[in-house]
């Protein structure tokens, strides 16, 4: 069975006599930073200079210091960067600040797990990751509720890095919620092949063969965009709320039916070998090696996915269908 921790299984006090510095302002960085400070904990931000999140950081009442800065000053840093990022940012002086006694916190164990950052020999380095975006992450704080999250200890010079990571999901509210006992490994390579295989990769094109099988057919593109992608939200909300058995047991039986004898048609077992294959290369290394070499040498490769991703004719017609829908707040995509 898993390990689970709750609040009662939780020293909170451990993180209140420390000073952290909470790098980067995204998604996760802002509702750490936030929930952090509403917990009594001794809090500033690490910005490089120039980042347009300065002001909204300072906007909200945190002290924000230049990214070395802000770590020079802290005894526990937290590495909330893209991934793409933390290479640099170690190698261009992150690495000198973090001095043994220090603990390191990562929201994602990519940069350990593949080597592309390496701690130092008496840094603490954990690992603290709600599972959930970080407004939400914010939202259930602000509303005494938490979500759940993961939590694991690469490194453990101190003898108590697992106490002090899970007294650090507390200050975040994570084990109001649950906090799952993982490793580097599992939740980096889980994280990689869900993306990949189910929730981004898998989903997206799946909807995209969908609408061209049914456009090919001679079916307008907007008959295909409703039933291909537009009810998926409503599937994925069965499904989130109860199970896929919950989904299956709220259709249709003609939609239940259809589950059963078409969908391993489509999903088989040279899916499956796929998937397989996939995995290996996670595990491996090579995907993580090929994601940094493409970024590093400029990303035109990716770009040009990217731009064809949004040039496809489910995204056109999608993007006229949304404004007839009144509850859809459709977002503009930066160019």
């Amino acid at each position: 069975m898993a390990t689970i921790s709750y609040d009662a299984d939780t020293d909170e006090t451990l993180i209140r006599d420390r000073k952290v510095a909470v790098l980067g302002y995204g998604s996760q960085g802002h509702a750490h930073a936030l929930n952090l400070r509403d917990s009594g904990i001794d809090v500033r931000v690490g910005l490089r200079a120039g980042s347009a999140s300065r002001a909204v950081a300072e906007e909200q009442g945190l002290r924000v210091l230049d990214t070395n800065e802000a770590a020079d000053e802290a005894d526990v840093i937290v590495v909330l960067a893209p991934d793409t990022s933390q290479k640099g940012m170690w190698n261009g002086g992150l690495s000198d600040v973090v001095r043994p006694g220090d603990a390191l916190i990562f929201g994602h164990g990519f940069n350990v797990h593949f080597g592309f950052v390496t701690p130092h020999a008496g840094v603490d380095t954990m690992l603290v990751a709600p599972k959930s975006p970080g407004h939400i992450v914010r939202r259930m704080y602000e509303q005494g509720q938490g979500v759940p999250g993961l939590v694991a200890v690469h490194q453990d010079a101190s003898g108590g890095a697992l106490e002090l990571a899970k007294s650090y999901a507390a200050a975040l509210g994570l084990t109001r919620a649950g906090l799952l006992h993982t490793t580097f490994a599992e939740e980096t390579e889980t994280d990689l092949f869900g993306e990949q295989a189910v929730l981004c990769g898998g989903v997206s094109h799946l909807v995209q063969a969908g609408f061209e099988t049914l456009v090919e057919a001679g079916y307008q593109p907007e008959a295909a965009y409703f039933e291909c992608l537009h009810e998926l939200k409503l599937i994925v909300d069965m499904m989130y709320e109860g199970g896929i058995s919950w989904m299956r047991y709220s259709v249709s039986d003609t939609a239940e039916y259809g589950d059963y004898v078409s969908g391993p048609r489509v999903i088989d077992q040279s899916s499956k070998d796929a998937m397989r294959q996939i995995l290996t290369e996670i595990q491996d290394g090579t995907f993580a090696r090929n994601f940094i070499a493409e970024i590093e040498s400029g990303g035109e490769g990716f770009k040009g996915m990217r731009a064809a991703g949004r040039d496809h004719g489910v995204e056109r017609v999608g993007r006229t269908l949304r404004d007839m829908v009144p509850f859809i707040d459709q977002p503009t995509l930066p160019s």
